[in-house]
């Protein structure tokens, strides 16, 4: 019995690292065809969303049925619960990534990036891509160590977020009505997306260590008993035992 227990739990593991490889996919494509105007792989991406929304679904439903027929306790508890707030954060993700797609399609043949935010708008789906690989590889590896990546990467969008709407309200705009709608809601999308990834982040950090973290500058852990080497197909978090070296930490806000 205990065996299937932890099959299904590895099945979790696998599962949310697979709806985390198809939302590094989706943004990508988001991405690529908002910056052409490429109304192909905008559709690729709203099609797509379909299978993200039904895995997330499943997902939840495995997680579900683990919580009613095993009722587990402490680390596996962690990995059950955390499953399900993932599930809704990578689902969330695979959405604005659609949403991307749809401003793409929508103004098609024309572009959907106003003139004089191209570059701005190529550097925040370079960094939204960057996010979703790290977080994917967060995701399989339990490397702490990427969620330093992550956060700098969300500093970055927020910078670029905040430079959009500096843009749109200075007295140099010239972009008609709709223009300046389509900046605001691609500016936010890009931003949110980042956001989310963030908070999926604190999620690991939280399986890992027990604790609410959220790091800024280092998270550094050190497993005692020989356990330094991460097992990307294992669900295994650290024991009451382990040591965990956490520095520059905000423990006030929870996602």
């Amino acid at each position: 019995m205990r065996e299937v227990f932890h099959q299904s739990l590895e099945d979790v593991q696998d599962r949310i690292v697979e709806i985390s490889e198809l939302v590094t996919v989706a943004i990508d494509k988001a991405t690529r065809a908002f910056g052409t105007s490429d109304v192909t792989l905008a559709e690729e991406v709203i099609e797509a969303d379909a299978i993200i929304d039904e895995k997330a679904i499943a997902l939840d439903e495995l997680a579900i049925e683990i919580l009613a027929r095993q009722q587990p306790v402490a680390r596996d508890l962690r990995v059950v619960v955390s499953a399900l707030r993932t599930s809704a954060s990578l689902e969330r993700m695979g959405d604005i990534a659609e949403h991307i797609a749809q401003l793409t399609r929508m103004r098609f043949p024309e572009r959907a990036i106003p003139k004089g935010l191209k570059g701005t708008f190529r550097k925040m789906g370079e960094h939204d891509v960057e996010v979703a690989r790290a977080l994917t590889e967060l995701l399989r590896t339990r490397d702490l160590s990427l969620i330093e990546k992550l956060r700098d990467a969300d500093d970055k969008l927020d910078e670029l977020h905040a430079s959009v709407f500096e843009k749109v309200l200075s007295d140099s705009w010239r972009g008609e009505a709709g223009a300046t709608v389509d900046a605001t809601l691609a500016s936010r999308y890009h931003e949110r997306f980042a956001d989310h990834a963030v908070s999926v982040a604190k999620k690991v950090a939280y399986l890992t260590t027990g604790d609410w973290v959220v790091t800024t500058d280092t998270i550094d852990i050190v497993v005692a008993s020989g356990a330094q080497q991460t097992n990307a197909d294992s669900v295994d978090v650290l024991e009451v035992g382990d040591v965990v070296e956490v520095t520059d930490i905000d423990t006030t806000t929870q996602p």
